[in-house]
């Protein structure tokens, strides 16, 4: 603000001026500065309020109302409750330590939950896709040391016989096989053994299979 350390003045620790008495002039243009200083910090006294979350629930109530506009059922769900209140807010992009605040635990803790609710999800990701493979109209098993280029023509005899059209053209279920594969895949070569499900609307799934 352009001003400069108080010199040492009388017993109270005002400033005199040349007539030797107090500077009221002074003691007035550090009460404005305080006062501006303190409404652009918006009324806290100098700490900055944290970034908002915009229309982020406050409370456990407004977290159970997210909880049901999300569909979440204990009783179905893989993941535990605290697990689903925690995902759902970091979903609506709510951070960690506002959540921890939020449920009344720390931003650690928060952390940890968040992990375990993301494998849960994951894991019940790969149980429906496997459910997926085992109930699909047509199953080719691809084993291990096939060319990739080898396998849509496999794929499309398997479909044609079981009545079932595979949306996707060679070079794109090429891709597939390989993107979902993984490191089973290297090069042209299938390293280990696959299942490459069609479902009946022609979706494919492919999976590793100890054949």
């Amino acid at each position: 603000m352009g001003m400069t350390d108080a010199e040492p003045g009388g017993t109270d620790g005002s400033t005199p001026d040349d007539s030797g008495a107090p500077s009221a002039v002074a003691d007035d243009a550090t009460d404005e500065d305080a006062r501006n200083s303190t409404a652009a910090d918006g009324g806290t006294g100098g700490d900055h309020p944290d970034e908002s979350d915009g229309s982020a629930p406050d409370g456990p109530e407004d977290v159970d109302e997210a909880l049901s506009a999300a569909g979440f059922d204990a009783e179905e769900s893989v993941l535990t409750r605290r697990q689903a209140e925690v995902l759902v807010l970091r979903e609506r992009g709510i951070r960690q330590s506002r959540i921890a605040s939020m449920l009344g635990t720390s931003r650690a803790n928060v952390s940890s939950v968040e992990s375990s609710a993301r494998r849960n999800v994951e894991k019940a990701r790969e149980t429906v896709a496997f459910a997926e493979a085992l109930t699909a109209p047509v199953q080719v098993p691809v084993p291990e040391g096939t060319d990739l280029y080898d396998v849509p023509k496999q794929v499309y005899d398997a479909c044609d016989e079981a009545g079932v059209k595979v949306n996707r053209t060679a070079p794109e279920l090429m891709k597939a096989v390989s993107d979902a594969a993984g490191d089973a895949v290297q090069g042209r070569v299938v390293r280990e053994s696959l299942l490459v499900g069609v479902a009946t609307d022609g979706r494919v799934q492919v999976r590793r299979s100890a054949l």
